[in-house]
This record gives C-alpha cells, sequence and structure tokens, in this order.
C-alpha cells in the first residue's frame, strides 16, 4: 500500500512538473550560473588597497544595504552549517531541489490542523533570492510564484552542486534589518568573522533565517530550541543523553548581540586618504570591491603610529592633533596620508592634511630662493639682525624672533638655516611683498589675499595653508624648482576591481618651471647644513639626518601650529603638529613639535636606501669667503681702518655666477653687503669684471606699497607730514645723495628721506637715481580735506 501511494506520489509529482516546466521555462532558462551569482556579488564595502593589494582601509560606500564580501563555505563555521540545515533542511543532501515528504506534512497539517509547517528546502529559498519575482511577500506567494520557485528549484540542483548551493545561499540570504549575507551578519552582531562562530552563535543566526525582525523574546525561544536539537544529535553523556541548553544564558546572549546595530563606516589604517581615493570614482566607488592606491601600506602604519607616539608624549603640552604626507619626488604619488591622530583627537573626521593652517617659517626658503635669483643677496651676504619697526597701513611692524634675541650681523645662509625672522623681513622689503606672492603662487601655493593684503608679514607665513599644497611646493625645491600637480591617487592592475571607468595607465602631469635651479638648489643646501641651523636649533638636533636632506620648520602665531617640511634625494615629507580647534600648544618649538615626526619618517624611509645631494646645476661657483665687521668709529671710512672680530667663521660658499666675492664687511645698519657685482634690476652686466664699481640699488621702505592716509583737519598741518624713506642697497660713498624723489611725475625731493605734507587723491611715488632711472615705485591713496594744492606743497618743499 505504501510503495502504491508512493508511485502515484512521484508520478503526479513528474505530470506537476511537466506542466509548471511549461508556465515558468522562459523565467528558469534565464537562472544565472554559480559562477556569475559570484561574480555579481558586490559587497557593500569598498576596499582601499595599497600599491601591492595590501588593504588600507575599508569604507561602506552603499548606504543601502550591509553586505560582506563573499564568503566560501569552507570558511563558514561548521556549527552554522549544522544547524542552519537541520532547522531549514533536514533532507538537503538527499532531495533534488523540492522536499516531497514535506511538502505532504505540510498540506496535511494544513487540512487537517489549520496550520502551515515550513517544507521550502534551502534551494527553493535561493530560487526566490535569485529572482524576485518568485520571492516572498508579506501576503505570501501565489500559486505561480509557489510552481516557479519550485521548478526553479528543481533546475538549480540540476545545474549546481549542493555546496555550491549552500554557500550562495549563506551569502545571498537577509538577515537582521539591512543585514545580507553571513559575513556581515558574524562580523556585526558577533565582532568575528563566519569561520569562528560557535554554537551558540550559530544558533542565533539560525534563529533569524526564519524571522529576521523578530522581537528580542521570539528569537531568544528559537534559538533554544535550534541549540536543543543541535545538541540533541551529539549526546555528551554514558547513557545517551543530550545536555539540555541553558536557554536563560542563550536570552542574556541574544539580548547582548541584537543591540549592535552596525559595523563602523570605516576602517583600517588610512581613512583620510580613502576619501580622497573614492571622491575621484564615479558614485563614490559603489558597486567597486576594491581599489589600488599609490600609499605604502607599511609605510601608512609606520607614519600613524609615529604620530601618536609622539603626540601621547606631547600630551602634558596641550598637543592633540597632527597630519603629514610623504611625495615621492619624481612622480608626484602620495605614499602616505594620516590626516589626524585617530582616538587622540576630539575632531578625527578633519583631515588634516588639508585643513588651512598658519605656515609660519616654512615660506622663508621661496622668499630667498627669489632674492638669489633675482641677485639682491648671496648666500653670505650680511643681514642685520636687530630690532626694527616698519610703517604700515595697519601700524608699526615690528618682527620678532622666534626666541626674542637678536643675533646682530648674519650671513644670509645662517639666516634662512637658523630661520631668523627680522632678516627675513628685510629680505622682503628687497624683494616686495607683491613679488614674493608671484612666487608663492608660481610654486603651487593656494594663497587667497594679495601680496598688499599680507605686507611684510608674508615673510614670516601669516597666509593659512594646507599641508598637501606646502608640501608640494617644497617637492618643487626638490625638483630644482620645476613645480607639477601631484599624480592622480588610483593605480590601475591587480588588486583593483576589473572597470572600464579606471584608466589603463596615470596620465603624465607637465612639469613647469616655477624656481630658477641654481637658487632652488642653494636653497637645499642652506637647509641641510647643520653648522649654519647651529644658531637656532644646536650644532646636534633632530634634524640632522645620517643622509643627505634639507627641512624647514616652522611656528604659527602664539603656538597654534608647528610644522616641519623637508625633501631627501627621492621624498618630501610634511607634518603639522597643533590643535583641531585652533588653541595654542604649550612650550612646543620647532625642534620637539613636527620634527620628530619628521626626523622618524626620513629615517625609515632611508633604512636602506641612500640619498645623496644632487650635483649643483650650471650658474654656480664655490669661492672661499671671509667675514668682518668694521671697526667702532671708522666713519666714512668703514673697513679702511683694519678689521675687526670675524663675524662667522671663513669657509667656501655658492654663488650664482657674477656675484662671487671674497669679503664681507659689516658697515652699516639696514645696508645689506652685496658684491659690487651683484646687479639685480640693473646691476652690472653679466661677464664684467668682480671688481667693477658697486651700482646704486634702492627701493623705498616707507611707506608700504597701496598705504591710505586719512587726513584729520583738527590736527596742523605741518604734523600731518607723510616722511618717503629709502633703503639703498651697497651704495657707494655719497651714492644717497644722487637719490630723487618723483611724486606724479614731478621731482620733488633729494635724498634718503623726504617728508611729504599730503593732498588728497591717488598718488604715485618713484624712487630714482641722478640719471633719472625708476629705482622703485609704489602707489598710495591720501583721503580727507585738503590741506594745500599739491603743487604748492611741492614748492614749500623742494630743496
Amino acid at each position: 500500500m505504501t510503495r502504491t501511494v508512493s508511485a502515484r506520489l512521484r508520478w503526479a509529482s513528474s505530470a506537476l512538473t511537466g506542466l509548471m516546466l511549461l508556465l515558468v521555462a522562459p523565467a528558469v532558462q534565464a537562472l544565472p550560473s554559480f559562477e556569475e551569482v559570484r561574480r555579481e556579488h558586490r559587497p557593500s564595502d569598498t576596499q582601499v588597497l595599497d600599491r601591492d593589494g595590501e588593504l588600507l582601509q575599508t569604507v561602506r560606500t552603499d548606504p543601502a544595504v550591509r553586505r560582506g564580501p563573499w564568503v566560501a563555505l569552507e570558511d563558514v563555521s561548521p556549527a552554522l552549517r549544522t544547524a542552519l540545515l537541520l532547522s531549514e533542511d533536514k533532507r538537503f543532501y538527499e532531495h533534488s531541489g523540492v522536499d516531497w515528504p514535506a511538502v505532504s506534512a505540510a498540506a496535511w497539517g494544513q487540512l487537517w490542523h489549520g496550520r502551515t509547517r515550513g517544507a521550502s528546502t534551502v534551494t527553493m529559498q535561493l530560487a526566490g533570492l535569485l529572482d524576485g519575482d518568485w520571492r516572498q511577500r508579506s501576503g505570501g506567494r501565489n500559486v505561480v510564484q509557489k510552481l516557479g520557485q519550485t521548478v526553479a528549484a528543481q533546475v538549480l540542483e540540476r545545474r549546481w552542486r549542493k555546496d555550491q548551493i549552500l554557500e550562495a545561499y549563506l551569502n545571498l540570504l537577509p538577515f537582521r534589518g539591512e543585514l545580507v549575507g553571513i559575513d556581515a551578519l558574524s562580523r556585526t552582531l558577533f565582532g568575528k568573522a563566519a569561520q569562528g562562530l560557535d554554537l551558540r552563535e550559530a544558533a542565533i543566526a539560525t534563529a533569524l533565517v526564519r524571522a529576521p525582525n523578530a522581537p528580542e523574546a521570539q528569537v531568544a525561544r528559537r534559538a533554544c530550541g535550534v541549540l536543543g536539537a543541535v545538541q540533541a544529535l551529539s549526546p555528551s553523556d554514558k547513557a545517551g543523553k543530550a545536555d539540555r541548553p541553558d536557554c536563560e544564558a542563550l536570552g542574556l546572549l541574544v539580548a547582548g548581540v541584537l543591540q549592535r546595530r552596525a559595523l563602523d563606516g570605516s576602517s583600517g589604517v588610512a581613512p583620510h586618504w580613502a576619501r580622497q581615493v573614492l571622491k575621484r570614482l564615479p558614485e563614490g566607488g559603489r558597486g567597486l570591491a576594491s581599489v589600488r592606491s599609490t600609499v605604502r601600506a607599511p609605510l601608512q602604519r609606520f607614519a600613524v603610529q609615529t604620530l601618536q607616539r609622539h603626540l601621547n608624549e606631547l600630551a602634558g603640552r596641550h598637543v592633540e592633533d597632527g597630519a603629514l604626507v610623504v611625495l615621492d619626488n619624481a612622480s608626484g604619488e602620495v605614499l602616505a596620508w594620516v590626516g589626524s591622530s585617530g582616538p587622540l583627537s576630539r575632531a578625527r573626521e578633519v583631515d588634516g592634511v588639508l585643513a588651512r593652517r598658519q605656515v609660519g617659517s616654512t615660506l622663508k626658503p621661496f622668499l630667498y630662493a627669489q632674492a638669489l635669483a633675482e641677485r639682491r643677496l648671496t648666500a653670505a651676504s650680511l643681514l642685520d639682525d636687530s630690532p626694527t619697526h616698519i610703517p604700515t597701513p595697519g601700524g608699526l611692524y615690528i618682527p620678532q624672533n622666534y626666541d626674542h634675541h637678536f643675533k646682530g650681523w648674519v650671513s644670509a645662509r645662517g639666516a634662512l638655516a637658523s630661520s631668523l625672522n627680522v632678516p627675513a623681513v628685510r629680505v622682503l622689503a628687497l624683494v616686495s611683498p607683491d613679488a614674493l606672492h608671484r612666487q608663492l603662487r608660481a610654486a603651487g601655493l593656494p594663497l587667497r589675499e594679495s601680496g598688499d593684503y599680507y605686507g611684510y608679514s608674508l615673510a614670516l607665513g601669516s597666509p593659512e595653508l594646507p599641508l598637501l599644497d606646502l608640501s608640494n611646493a617644497y617637492r618643487t625645491l626638490a625638483n630644482a624648482g620645476q613645480a607639477s600637480e601631484l599624480a592622480p591617487p588610483l593605480l590601475p592592475g591587480p588588486g583593483a576591481a576589473p572597470s572600464p571607468r579606471l584608466s589603463s595607465k596615470p596620465s603624465p602631469r607637465p612639469w613647469r618651471r616655477a624656481l630658477d635651479p641654481a637658487a632652488a638648489w642653494l636653497v637645499g643646501d642652506i637647509l641641510s647644513d647643520p653648522n649654519a641651523r647651529a644658531r637656532t636649533f644646536g650644532t646636534d638636533s633632530v634634524l640632522a639626518t645620517r643622509f643627505w636632506s634639507a627641512v624647514k620648520t616652522g611656528t604659527s602665531k602664539d603656538m597654534r601650529d608647528n610644522w616641519a617640511v623637508g625633501w631627501s634625494q627621492r621624498y618630501t615629507v610634511g607634518v603639522w603638529v597643533g590643535n583641531a580647534s585652533g588653541k595654542p600648544m604649550h612650550d612646543v618649538s620647532g625642534t620637539t613639535g613636527a620634527a620628530p615626526v619628521w626626523a622618524e619618517l626620513m629615517n625609515f624611509l632611508h633604512a636602506r636606501q641612500p640619498s645623496l645631494q644632487a650635483p649643483p646645476p650650471p650658474g654656480l661657483v664655490q669661492v672661499e669667503v671671509r667675514f668682518a665687521q668694521a671697526p667702532a668709529g671708522a666713519g666714512d671710512d668703514r673697513g679702511r681702518g683694519g678689521l675687526s672680530a670675524w663675524l662667522e667663521a671663513p669657509r667656501r660658499e655658492w654663488f650664482l655666477a657674477g656675484t662671487e666675492q671674497a669679503v664681507f664687511e659689516a658697515r652699516a645698519p639696514s645696508v645689506v653687503a652685496l658684491p659690487g657685482a651683484a646687479p639685480s634690476a640693473a646691476g652690472r652686466r653679466r661677464g664684467s669684471p668682480a671688481t667693477a664699481a658697486p651700482v646704486l640699488e634702492a627701493r623705498i621702505a616707507e611707506p608700504a606699497p597701496g598705504t591710505i592716509v586719512a587726513l584729520d583737519p583738527d590736527i596742523p598741518p605741518a604734523h600731518q607730514r607723510l616722511n618717503f624713506r629709502a633703503t639703498a642697497v651697497a651704495p657707494p660713498e655719497g651714492a644717497e645723495t644722487g637719490l630723487r624723489w618723483r611724486l606724479d611725475g614731478q621731482e620733488v625731493g633729494r635724498g634718503p628721506v623726504w617728508p611729504w605734507m599730503p593732498s588728497p587723491g591717488r598718488h604715485r611715488m618713484q624712487l630714482t637715481n641722478a640719471q633719472g632711472r625708476v629705482l622703485d615705485e609704489i602707489r598710495l591713496e591720501v583721503r580727507g580735506a585738503g590741506l594745500r594744492s599739491r603743487t604748492a606743497a611741492a614748492q614749500a618743499l623742494r630743496p
């Protein structure tokens, strides 16, 4: 009798299958292969890899769902596989897609008991996951859907292996909330990979299959039933009795794991870098499993650890933030990018590599490079490091050195390497803020304001600039004055998901001339000279490396930002230390803030790689030089009565050809001792002898360009005169008397100082020599009631 019923059931099922095949054949033929399903699987996270394919950062790029990478069946916990099949499909390895005895039992139960017992196999559920037309809705499936799912399950069984069906099911199955697939479930709720799930965790995961969003109590009851069923398969005592599950303890575990809502949106060692990489991709990289970038993972990890360790040491000095970037000099590729100190920061999402901060003395190398290129001074020229007051439209500008001490006469080499502020301001007076502004823009620095806006504070780094742009500008110094944009962050090749959206090769970055190559090389030679920086940093500072490197530190106003930026033969490294909130640090100097991090990074980069100084470019000569100070009371006969103490030790110094000189002597305040052959705009012609007579060069020191003078009618006119003051560079004796002042095209005075009674309007003041050649020019504006006509004032003051 039983055999007859079974035969009839098989015949009925065959006939029913044939009928269903006719109805749903087109949809069944569209079922994908296992390889297609696995290939099309897209995790909700994109992996940002380093240049060698090593994982740097995992970033969520699909906000609609949480889906992990595809997990092979052998990487799934055996406990989970056992619990799942025991609960969902006991005869999974026996049936051919449809469990007909279970179907019969379900139908019988519905007929006589009024309730439905589940008969859907794992294969049938997978068919519903592969084709949405067969997926169960809130109102249940209709007849056509049930027929289609049944046929599709049998077709899958013929096309796929059992292990492939179970593997795909585990990866496509929706669990609680936004979680899809066993990897997302395991890492979110249990904080581990699917391979590590134990028996209790496997029971909870299985309980979520039928009721993903069920209340906590219901999940706990079902998990306890699954756990008891699994334990019943493995009796633990000699009598063959299974251990009873501890449902109370399991309920506590359920309560704990269901509180975990989601994984972090990003995890790894390069969160800020990953943002920059994904920003370059369509839709932020959504749908891409991985992309390969230019960063080196070992270097990135070392950089993160070094920065955090150093900031921990500075915690008592009110320092909590930092950032750094490492660039390849030749390619412009970013090799390391650390945007914040991570857990040490209260603003870890702020990217310190891109944030604008006052850059302090880090702009001085570009100032000296320009002055050298314009032949306004040499590396051996003497600058007066003494108190000075510079009138500006906003009042008197009084520069100070970092240590509030003045060094007296110092060579340009020593002034730059020791980062002295007053000499830098004096050099800017020679170059002019507008000219330096143009030079900085040529080097790629995104200055927001004009040179007149910054004024003389431009020499001391008053602009706010990002660390990335500042480091790339230093890369220009490393490349002999050649500038280029940074390379794209993406790399093609192994490790990146194949996609037409990624180009096969990075586009070449065009180079442009931004600095004079000889001046750029000479600045690098100065910044690599430990003896030159000894006045400020000592002879054995943290800036000195075992290999060739050049570095400049900087500190912004009120100790808010500290910088160290420098380069070796191959790399440029920039480091910023401070507080994202802008709060000042306490007792942090150029060698205790960013410099130690810079030094450790450089030592790591060159642990096995040498770094040699580039050979000097054409146009540089080396000469033995001496430095002396004129004796007191020498008057106009400076230097004739014999030389006093040496200011600096004799040395061999580099010069741009035509500016070399053997002896440099400090002669008078505010005078730069240039060689007589050092032409600027109109100096000695190239090739003339070094003993040629000095040529008068002068600039308007006061007032500053763009000055606005406001006249007050209550103040007597004689007390509202504006002094025009000239600063001469290497003047011959009596040359000051050859200076002429020309107001709006009319000569109005002579000598280095000329008092002017202002008249309303916009004016142009020119400084000329006795032959009428214009040496300098400024424009200014006078506002307010007129005191006298311009002509009358000029006539009254004509010598």
